[in-house]
């Protein structure tokens, strides 16, 4: 068959077409944009590691200040607390000496103060028993009509009183 013999020359230059633009794309693709995308695929791999590598150092960094941070918060920390109790110690001192003072004076104005009532006492029992004695002797005068002295009067309250 005729036909069948033309198929094949037909074919036969196709193919050798097909083989040259495919060797053509082959080699154009595979030398020339293979590479670059290597060299691109390379890169992108490279600038990953990198930054792993700076997000670890920033990290570690980073655990070291917290670290730092830490201790120098502990050490300011314990400052503060022996600072706080040295100023309440002090407060404490100021305050018992302070409290001294106003004792003491509180015990001079009582000890005034009882003396001056002692002497108000005093008086005003002396007075007492002038008025008592006077009283007695005018007493003695209106219901039994005899006259008392005052010395009498007084003598006689003043055993009563005692």
């Amino acid at each position: 068959m005729p036909q069948i013999a033309q198929i094949l020359e037909t074919y036969a230059s196709q193919f050798f077409w097909l083989l040259l633009v495919f060797g053509l794309l082959y080699f154009v693709i595979g030398r020339g944009m293979v590479s670059k995308i290597d060299a691109n695929v390379e890169a992108r791999d490279r600038k990953i590691a990198e930054d792993l590598a700076a997000a670890e150092k920033a990290r570690a960094e980073a655990e070291g200040l917290a670290a730092g941070g830490s201790d120098a918060l502990n050490a300011a920390r314990s400052d503060a607390q022996a600072k706080a109790a040295k100023a309440k110690a002090k407060g404490a001192k100021e305050a018992e000496a302070r409290l001294s003072k106003a004792d003491e004076e509180i015990s001079a104005k009582l000890a005034a103060a009882e003396t001056s009532l002692a002497k108000a006492r005093d008086k005003a029992m002396a007075g007492i028993e002038t008025v008592a004695a006077e009283a007695a002797a005018e007493i003695v005068a209106k219901v039994s009509g005899a006259k008392v002295s005052a010395a009498q009067a007084a003598s006689a309250v003043k055993a009563v009183m005692s």
